[in-house]
């Protein structure tokens, strides 16, 4: 007999499933989801296979640091393997408060909170300070996690075009009345490797008297001195009010953060949901996250490598004739412009043992389907050159 479960026609939602137009292609396409069963470095294997890891988040390589790997290990054989418990109740550790002072002080900011998830991070750097008749002046290219923070705000969005200080003094100008106003924008734009023209935008969010905040998920470790990120890259660390982002990139580890005066701070932790009733972050985390911190400022070493491969990279790409997206960062894109295209050179690239992650619209605009590349630290020049033999090689796939 039949369970009751799998009459889905009496449930529409089970219906809806069932008949996704997206996921039958991601299913039938499969290019997501998958599962990769050893990894050292930027080596890994798929499927048996031999491949070169191409669309990490691990700018510096310090995932696979001993000593990366040896705190994370200690801080589980001391704390367990989790705190079972959020922030404000039980899950508080001396861990959490050690780690937030040490991202305060490099990022020359007054305090810090930590998060189990640099989504969480960063959503709520936007839906704690914004509230419901606030005006949110949002970059048209922000990450998801910034757009959910701004719906939880309840408050109006403006957008302006992606990193044009022009467009955001118009937009502002054009919006009166007196209502508290905040500006959201990335430190570097992941998808696209573009470097935010903070300065100029700084002036508009100051001239308006708005709250500025900026996810630097994928500026810091890159830029600034020792990889302080974005706002330290231009020196703007007195005209920002929020920074956040992500300790699974150059930390080598996962969650995240948001920086900003004591007083910003302590604010969050009375009012952010996402911060009231969510998991502490866990022991060997925040442990990896605070060994790689130490790294990225006495191990310059990585920091220097890194933007050896990006120039090397980049050159090689522009060599090719391949459209980059104007990147300035070791997030590289390579710009194709159809699904139809993408998909061509990622199998192509994937034949070739390069692994990368395709992007396409809605995810970016029209005409922006890409494949999205990040290079690492960790790639060696035998690897870069096999790289170049596989982008040759997709390239005439198309």
């Amino acid at each position: 007999m039949a369970l009751p479960f799998f009459h889905s026609d009496k449930k529409p939602i089970l219906a809806r499933c069932r008949d996704d137009h997206a996921t039958k292609m991601r299913l039938r396409y499969a290019p997501y989801y998958h599962a990769i069963g050893q990894q050292a470095g930027t080596s890994i294997q798929l499927d048996g296979r031999e491949m070169i890891m191409l669309s990490s988040n691990d700018y510096l390589g310090l995932s696979f640091h001993p000593k990366v790997i040896e705190a994370g290990r200690e801080a589980v054989a001391k704390w367990g393997t989790s705190t079972t418990g959020a922030r404000p109740s039980n899950g508080s550790r001396t861990y959490h408060l050690e780690l937030e002072e040490k991202l305060a002080a490099f990022l020359g900011r007054e305090a810090c909170h930590v998060h189990a998830a640099g989504y969480l991070s960063c959503m709520s750097s936007i839906a704690t300070f914004a509230q419901k008749g606030d005006v949110v002046f949002a970059d048209k290219n922000l990450h998801s996690c910034l757009w959910d923070g701004i719906r939880l705000s309840m408050a109006t969005v403006e957008r302006f075009s992606h990193n044009n200080p022009a467009d955001l003094k118009e937009v502002m100008a054009s919006v009166g009345g007196s209502a508290p106003r905040m500006v959201a924008v990335e430190g570097v734009y992941s998808m696209e490797g573009h470097i935010c023209r903070l300065p100029e935008i700084a002036k508009v969010a100051d001239d308006h008297g708005a709250f500025l905040v900026v996810d630097d998920a994928h500026g810091f470790g890159v830029l600034g001195r020792q990889g302080r990120g974005t706002v330290d890259h231009f020196g703007l660390n007195d005209k920002v009010d929020l920074i956040c982002g992500s300790l699974s990139k150059s930390l080598a580890s996962t969650g995240g953060f948001v920086s900003g005066t004591h007083e910003a701070i302590e604010y969050l932790r009375t009012n952010s949901k996402q911060t009231i009733f969510s998991a502490a972050l866990a022991p060997s985390q925040a442990a990896a996250a605070m060994k790689a911190l130490e790294i990225s400022q006495n191990e310059p070493e990585y920091f220097e490598r890194l933007w050896s491969n990006t120039r090397k990279y980049r050159a090689m790409l522009l060599g090719l004739g391949l459209d980059i997206w104007e990147s300035e960062t070791p997030a590289v894109p390579i710009v194709l412009g159809s699904r139809e295209r993408v998909y061509l050179f990622w199998k192509a690239l994937m034949e070739k043992g390069v692994f990368t992650v395709m992007s396409i619209a809605p995810a970016v605009p029209p005409g922006k389907d890409l494949i999205r590349t990040a290079v690492s630290a960790m790639h060696s020049d035998e690897q870069l050159e096999r790289i170049a033999e596989a982008m040759a090689y997709a390239l005439k796939k198309l």
